[in-house]
């Protein structure tokens, strides 16, 4: 085998780890958008409410969201390939039981086990990948891995629409055969990598504040919009709030914290992540919602409303990079003001979607506008929380970035719904669900608008910026920031 960190693209042993790792991230690229195609066909067999389609997204997200940064601690000090392989495996027999899910509680608990597999592969694709390519050649890998990773989220719409018209099953159940084979290349293909400097220890008080505080408040706020204040409700609410508190308490005292407190000592750090967190609010409402209105109001089938934000893809492969670049010359401000605002108008466009909607008059003018506002921001955006932060704090800055943005999905999906009055089985009422996505389409205008004013107000071009290297690999990995923004390989 070759050795560790001598790699090089075009090889045959480089082209098999990359092929393990663009597929072990891809499982969980794909899964984080495909099920939303799934969700009308699993709450019509199941006789489910809109809460529940609800928690099918977000004991997923939760979990994923909460254990991501232990899951690149554990690759670190166990191994990485190790780490990688358990997460794949964990995640195939959690897809197993999703697809064997006999009611939508079981399908819950399904998918929150899903999530831990994501937590734990995830952080590992990118970092082999780094840690097992040789110097000139790292930034070409990672290159190829995020263009390659781009395709699969691309596909991932379009297979999972496919799938659903026959079986939503099949949606968790092709997870399998793909987890099968990226076991076997990996065990046989992938040099196994650790960090020697990795923490003596784990940060597990720290994690298990992240999964309680982010679980009760998740779990309130879902509630609160739909049934109002119960007592139950009210002591989550409680209970989420001070574990956070504590988190960030355990944050500043721990030896080896899962958040480095020093980070935030950046004001330009803290106000990319707030950014981070108005944007990625309002993503995750758009990705929930949009598909399941497309096939409740417009009656599209699942193939076509799975593929009516391929656009965006599209528009973020293509111009990504170029919008870093931009930053690059011109500071991220400008980029990071304007690029919301862009966004907003292509959600407010899409009020135009109703019963009578076609893809081409209504659908599509939208998602170009929508996605050409993400092509000018997510670049600039993930290379501005690398640059504020210090050499040896990158990995676990851009941990944190990507954990505030999926965190950030998991809140806007738990509360922007019931705020638009969608709630019961208003998913399968036109004019329901007609209302309510309109209202929230508005509110999500107004978290980018937010996001806007935030980044005009605090956001400055970092005084130390980051190693060239480092920038063309946010660069390159940009596109991908749509489910949220990649893990850097650097610890």
């Amino acid at each position: 085998m070759t050795t560790v960190g001598e790699l090089r693209m075009g090889t045959t042993a480089g082209r098999w780890v990359l092929f393990t790792t663009v597929l072990g991230s891809g499982l969980v690229m794909i899964d984080g958008t495909v099920v939303n195609v799934a969700l009308e066909s699993i709450g019509s067999e199941f006789g489910a409410g809109f809460t529940a389609l609800q928690w099918t997204v977000n004991a997923y997200t939760l979990t994923l969201a909460s254990l991501i940064l232990l899951g690149g601690s554990l690759g670190d000090r166990y191994g990485r390939r190790r780490v990688f392989l358990v997460g794949v495996v964990w995640f195939a027999l959690a897809s197993l039981l999703c697809g064997l899910a006999p009611n939508v509680e079981t399908l819950i608990a399904a998918r929150a086990l899903q999530g831990v597999g994501g937590a734990l592969l995830t952080p590992g694709s990118l970092a082999l990948i780094s840690a097992s390519f040789h110097g000139p050649d790292r930034a070409a890998a990672i290159g190829a891995w995020s263009g390659l990773g781009g395709i699969a989220g691309a596909v991932g719409p379009f297979l999972g629409g496919w799938l659903v018209e026959w079986t939503w099953r099949a949606v968790f159940l092709i997870n399998l055969p793909l987890a099968a084979l990226i076991v076997v290349v990996a065990l046989r293909h992938v040099p196994e990598t650790r960090d020697p400097d990795s923490a003596p220890g784990l940060d597990v008080s720290g994690t298990a504040l992240a999964v309680v505080g982010l679980g009760a408040l998740t779990y309130a706020l879902t509630g609160l919009a739909e049934a109002g204040p119960t007592p139950a409700l009210v002591v989550g609410l409680v209970v989420g709030v001070l574990a956070l508190v504590a988190f960030v308490v355990v944050e500043r005292r721990s030896r080896h914290p899962l958040v480095p407190p020093a980070l935030f000592a950046s004001r330009t750090f803290s106000a990319a992540n707030a950014v981070t967190l108005l944007i990625y609010g309002a993503l995750g409402v758009v990705f929930f919602l949009l598909v399941l209105h497309l096939q409740t109001v417009a009656g599209f089938s699942p193939l076509a409303a799975g593929t009516s934000l391929l656009p965006v893809t599209a528009i973020m492969l293509v111009f990504s990079a170029r919008a870093g670049a931009l930053a690059g010359r011109i500071g991220p401000r400008i980029p990071l003001t304007v690029g919301p605002l862009v966004s907003a108008c292509g959600l407010l466009l899409m009020l135009r979607i109703g019963a009578d909607a076609t893809w081409v008059l209504h659908v599509l003018p939208a998602v170009l506008v929508f996605g050409a506002g993400l092509a000018l921001t997510v670049a600039p955006l993930t290379a501005t929380v690398l640059d504020a932060a210090p050499d040896r704090y990158a990995g676990s800055a851009s941990g944190v970035n990507n954990a505030v943005a999926r965190a950030a999905g998991l809140l806007a999906v738990a509360v922007i719904p019931g705020l638009a009055g969608i709630g019961g089985a208003d998913y399968t009422d036109p004019a329901a669900f007609g209302s309510g996505f309109r209202t929230a389409m508005t509110i999500g205008a107004g978290l980018l608008v937010a996001a806007s004013v935030t980044a005009f107000a605090l956001v400055r071009r970092p005084s130390a910026p980051a190693a060239p290297t480092a920038r063309v690999r946010i660069e390159e990995c940009a596109h991908c920031g749509v489910t949220g923004p990649q893990v850097h390989p650097a610890r």
